[in-house]
């Protein structure tokens, strides 16, 4: 069970930042007690053990009850997630239906939608999870969801205040730390860290606890609710169905560019629609000490 762990010390930290988005606000002390922590975010081949022992059914996967989305339109009350479609040349950055789609059979087994596969994506973040999907998988093996204070704490790796994972610089030497964005999103995506959608887990360096991808790749899962510190913010990376509650999702993803969703920072924070997973969504647990 606590096999590719790491043991993150807990402590009091400086969580939040004055510096970047308003949510992120303001800089804060938080302290968190010791836990174990997945080295790594969830992989499809794990997710997909704990599917096959479980008989569990993805949200994604599941009937749309018509009722809980009484402004849906018809055609999207099936099965579907929400799968990033990279558009032909610059758009309305406003408009975050320019690049959002929600696609019929898009899932965890599917990740770019029905035509697609997972084939040699076993070491790749599990995506498409909605929180309840990432909370039965936790349960299931024993663990936990963290807090956003843990998972804040965890992904600093000691750099109390630092704007990123491992340090100051966002390219140190023009070398990319972590699966995300360069190019002009949501157009043009120089491919400088060489993937363009998912990387296999751990490509990139650990942080100061060993911890890989605790930037960029995907987001994750924690277990508050989302409030806006300091102003209403829309969200950046996701498009909606209705009005449910949010959860906090740390981290950033592989569709953060300098130009737009600079969230590839551990204080970066983002609400997501707990009944709702994304292309560039996943998670990982811990066991508290």
């Amino acid at each position: 069970m606590t096999a590719n762990m790491i043991r993150i010390p807990g402590g009091t930290f400086r969580m939040g930042s004055d510096r970047h988005y308003p949510e992120e606000a303001p800089a804060r002390e938080a302290t968190v007690g010791a836990f174990l922590m997945d080295a790594c975010t969830v992989t499809n081949e794990e997710f997909a053990r704990f599917v096959d022992d479980a008989k569990y059914v993805t949200l994604a996967e599941r009937p749309v009850d018509p009722a809980a989305y009484p402004d849906a339109k018809p055609e999207m009350l099936v099965p579907s997630s929400v799968v990033f479609r990279r558009p032909g040349g610059p758009v309305d950055m406003n408009n975050i239906y320019n690049w959002w789609f929600y696609v019929p059979g898009a899932d965890w087994r599917h990740p770019l939608g029905p035509e697609s596969s997972l084939e040699g994506l076993s070491n790749h973040p599990v995506v498409h999870v909605a929180f309840e999907d990432a909370s039965a998988y936790a349960a299931w093996a024993g663990k936990a969801l963290p807090t956003e204070a843990e998972w804040e704490f965890a992904a600093r790796g000691g750099l109390d205040g630092a704007s990123y994972v491992w340090g100051e610089e966002f390219m140190p030497g023009g070398k990319p730390m972590a699966n995300t964005w360069q190019g002009s999103f949501p157009w043009q995506n120089l491919l400088m860290d060489a993937h363009e959608w998912t990387a296999p887990v751990g490509t990139f360096p650990p942080n100061g606890y060993g911890l890989y991808d605790m930037a960029g790749n995907v987001w994750q899962w924690t277990t508050d609710w989302y409030e806006d510190q300091a102003s209403p913010v829309k969200s950046c990376c996701t498009a909606t169905k209705g009005s449910p509650k949010r959860k906090v999702m740390k981290g950033g993803s592989y569709l953060c560019a300098p130009n737009y969703c600079r969230r590839y920072r551990p204080a970066a924070r983002m609400g997501q629609e707990v009944d709702s997973g994304a292309c560039h969504l996943g998670f990982r647990c811990i066991i508290r000490s």
